[in-house]
């Protein structure tokens, strides 16, 4: 079995979206309809159990929560790869269709790998 190096808190980011749900003054019924996920989701969360990724996704974005806040780890977390970062951004860009930010990540990719130092 391998050793698992970081995961997510699927306790912690339940009780935050508890909190927000009390604060917009709502139940648990509402949260499913505004957010899109299955009131059984809801309830699986509540027991501990993790939602599938497009319903973190969907939860994620109706509450504002950051996804980054309930990662945990034994260790450091090791600074993401640049091109990762800039991949994500070009990606999650508005004023990009998709086609252009792949076009522009594969430029980047490829001047990236000319111009870096090699250790």
């Amino acid at each position: 079995m391998t050793e698992k190096i970081g995961w997510f808190d699927i306790e912690a980011f339940f009780d935050a979206l508890d909190l927000t749900r009390q604060t917009r003054s709502l139940n648990w019924k509402q949260v499913a309809a505004e957010s899109g996920v299955s009131a059984s989701t809801l309830t699986r969360m509540a027991q501990g159990k993790r939602p599938d990724v497009d319903g973190l996704a969907a939860l994620v974005t109706w509450s504002g929560l950051q996804t980054n806040d309930f990662v945990r780890s034994d260790s450091a977390l090791p600074n993401p790869e640049p091109l990762a970062v800039i991949s994500t951004y070009l990606r999650s860009d508005k004023n990009l269709t998709p086609e252009a930010a792949s076009a522009l990540d594969q430029v980047i990719q490829v001047t990236y790998e000319q111009l870096r130092t090699q250790e």
